[in-house]
């Protein structure tokens, strides 16, 4: 009896723990889809050795994604027989999507126009697997030209007299 009372609780949390991380995990991609409508503005390009005549800035954005117990016991158990692991998949997708949310977050902050050379890098957090972290990283390109971005201009003050 006492264990059949166990494993009832144990089930219980389980799908209590299920049930809050799939609600959360809707509403985060309720908020990116808004977020991501938000920004549409700000042109996005992957392209390498693209250029502007304007002038732009380094601009980094990164998130870290946990899972819940529930995706990481189905990760387990998929991992062990084989196959696609799906519920990686949307956790990877999620981290991806916030991160480019949140650098365009930052580049309209700063008053850019579009990000140029787009990466993104998916370094590994801890061991156990239950976490993710993606680093999005760019070229915020601004509207306004410049005259001379580069070298600056510097003024020089009149040379002395010759005695």
């Amino acid at each position: 009896m006492e264990l059949l009372i166990k494993l009832g609780i144990s089930l219980l949390l389980f799908v209590v723990g299920w049930g809050f991380g799939r609600h959360n995990e809707r509403k985060h991609w309720a908020q990116l889809a808004l977020d991501e409508a938000a920004f549409a503005h700000i042109r996005i390009d992957n392209r390498r050795f693209e250029t502007r005549d304007t002038h732009g800035r380094l601009v980094v954005a990164s998130v870290v994604i946990a899972q819940d117990y529930f995706k990481w016991v189905l990760a387990s158990v998929r991992n062990f027989f084989g196959g696609r692991i799906t519920v990686y998949e949307t956790l990877l997708d999620r981290a991806r999507r916030e991160a480019v949310v949140r650098l365009q977050k930052q580049a309209a902050a700063a008053g850019a126009v579009e990000i140029l050379g787009l990466r993104i890098e998916t370094p590994e957090v801890g061991t156990d697997k239950g976490s993710v972290e993606v680093l999005a990283y760019g070229t915020m390109i601004f509207a306004d030209k410049l005259e001379r971005p580069w070298p600056p201009r510097v003024d020089l003050p009149p040379p002395l007299p010759r005695i």
